[in-house]
């Protein structure tokens, strides 16, 4: 199944490329984009989707451990909640750096091996804060899981997006990143069961083993992405098998190229991301990033210990976050299939909107009185935060061509992890003003900025059908 352009500036490229690379192939040239957005959608790329889910579940699940043991860990320890905002912090900041650096990385060397690399480093951290003798070592271990877990998202989401086909490419990275929220929820419900039994160090335990199991599932069935493989020459043949594993029967001999993407891409590297007419989305796009992971980590992180300090129980509050959690997963699955046939920049504002209201009522809830309301509100308020979060993937996803769309994703997600950073020392410090009324009041109003920042976004997924998304 190949597409042979006229003699085009982008055929030519390529030809160009496979020279300069000393290989002299006589077969056919093959657009890659078309191979994979008009082709099936086979067992093999949902297998690379399904490996690139589950690296996001474990992901979700040890980012979020952190929030379930502090409350323990006060207690045994005999120190304040503030004393643990450089912990949440370091995490946070280990994060920011991994996101950064996984994007340029995974652009460079390959999306498989930032993914499989991510959730080893993640994995062999969190197991080891298991043996942590006090807060200095958690804060320093909390920093090195950090750069795994910050470096897994933005690579496992442009895997995803790069293996599946354009018409099912929006839900399939919002079902991707909507892991994140359901390996939260999964870590509440374990929380709950393991930390009376095993405490602490037996949860940290738990969710180093998980992903270093699934590392090494990755490093055997996790293929490189057919996207970045037709970008390098030397590794045309690797591409020729696996597109023939995909059920594209294409000449051994075949040169590859990306027309649609490569007349998209004038520039490369860092600075792409200003050029083109993109400078105002991704500003844009870092603000929302920024501001709404803030609000996200501030309900991972300090959920648990907000809802304890208002009189619940250490179990009531980690449903409360596992609430939160289910309610992401259900509103990103929604909000996913509203951009599928609206576009994505009503469903996102609409969402947004949702977000501001759910934490501003819930502001006059008293969590003792009526915890069960309060729970509800929770997930509702989970729902729509999420449901943006996830989806904004999508967006990046969009706006960015292949040469940049890790480094795009990375950089909204860095910018993103900088407001969770602001997160660590905010929710402990209003927590501690103002109770669970100024902490809900902080997470309504940075979803009103949240709001701004994607009214601001020019180039919004176009509804299904308008136009054809990358």
């Amino acid at each position: 199944m190949s597409y042979v352009p006229p003699a085009s500036a982008a055929g030519s490229a390529a030809h160009d490329d496979a020279t300069v690379a000393g290989i002299t192939r006589g077969g056919s040239v093959v657009d890659i984009g078309h191979v994979l957005d008009d082709g099936p959608y086979t067992l093999l790329q949902k297998m690379a989707v399904l490996l690139a889910a589950l690296s996001i579940v474990v992901d979700g699940f040890d980012s979020q451990l952190i929030g379930f043991a502090i409350p323990l860990l006060t207690k045994e320890w005999g120190i304040t909640r503030n004393a643990f905002a450089p912990v949440v912090a370091s995490g946070l900041i280990g994060m920011g750096i991994g996101s950064a650096f996984a994007g340029l990385f995974a652009d460079r060397f390959g999306r498989r091996w930032a993914v499989i690399g991510s959730v080893f480093v993640f994995g062999t951290a969190t197991c080891a804060i298991s043996l942590a003798p006090n807060v200095a070592a958690i804060a320093a271990l909390r920093f090195i899981a950090g750069l795994g877990i910050g470096g897994a998202l933005p690579t496992s989401t442009t895997m995803t997006a790069e293996f599946t086909p354009a018409r099912f490419r929006t839900f399939a990275v919002t079902a991707t990143i909507l892991c994140v929220p359901l390996g939260g929820m999964v870590a509440g419900l374990f929380a709950g069961q393991v930390l009376p039994v095993y405490g602490w160090r037996g949860l940290f335990v738990a969710g180093g083993v998980l992903p270093l199991v699934l590392a090494v599932a990755l490093l055997a069935a996790l293929p490189e992405s057919p996207r970045f493989l037709a970008r390098r020459p030397r590794r045309w043949p690797e591409l020729v098998g696996l597109l023939r594993r995909m059920a594209r029967e294409v000449s051994a001999d075949a040169s590859f190229t990306d027309v649609r993407e490569q007349s998209a891409e004038k520039h490369v590297g860092f600075t792409a991301l200003f050029r083109d007419g993109r400078a105002r989305d991704t500003v844009a796009i870092w603000g929302a990033f920024f501001m709404c992971l803030l609000a996200v980590y501030a309900a991972f992180s300090w959920l648990p210990s907000m809802l304890t300090s208002e009189g619940l129980s250490v179990s009531l509050a980690g449903y409360g976050l596992s609430a939160y959690n289910l309610g992401g997963v259900i509103g990103a699955l929604l909000c996913a299939l509203a951009i599928g046939r609206y576009g994505s920049r009503w469903p996102l504002l609409l969402c947004c909107l949702g977000g501001v209201a759910s934490a501003w009522m819930l502001t006059g809830v008293n969590a003792t009185q009526h915890t069960a309301l309060l729970i509800v509100g929770l997930g509702l308020h989970g729902l729509f935060v999420n449901a943006v979060q996830s989806t904004m993937y999508a967006l990046c996803a969009y706006v960015y061509p292949t040469s940049v769309r890790a480094t795009g994703t990375a950089s909204a997600l860095a910018f993103g992890r900088v407001g969770a950073i602001f997160s660590a020392f905010a929710g402990a410090a209003v927590i501690t003003a103002g109770g669970a009324s100024g902490y809900l009041l902080m997470l309504g109003t940075a979803m009103v900025m949240v709001l701004i920042a994607l009214a601001v976004v020019r180039r919004h997924i176009p509804r299904e059908g308008a136009a054809r998304g990358r």
